[in-house]
């Protein structure tokens, strides 16, 4: 998914556990951890909020998108041009 979740690096600079957090947030541990490791589908923005409160963040710091296929030979022989090229 081109979408990467980054709440384990604001985790480690909060110096702060999984447990912690979810208590904080207001989610449970296996929620977290379904967001944390980027299995899930959707965030509702409550709780993109709720963390950034918490972690005292922008929702920037915790998702980042990311192309698929960045490093893989698939499209190594692409050329990027001006459109209609």
């Amino acid at each position: 998914m081109p979408i990467v979740v980054d709440i384990d690096v604001m985790l480690a600079r909060r110096k702060m556990s999984v447990g912690e957090l979810a208590n904080r947030v207001g989610i449970t541990p296996a929620n977290l951890a379904v967001l944390k490791n980027g299995r899930a589908k959707a965030v509702r923005f409550s709780t993109l909020a709720a963390l950034c409160e918490v972690l005292t963040c922008q929702p920037g710091d915790l998702l980042r998108w990311e192309a698929e296929g960045v490093g893989d030979a698939a499209g190594a022989d692409e050329t990027v041009g001006a459109p209609g090229e």
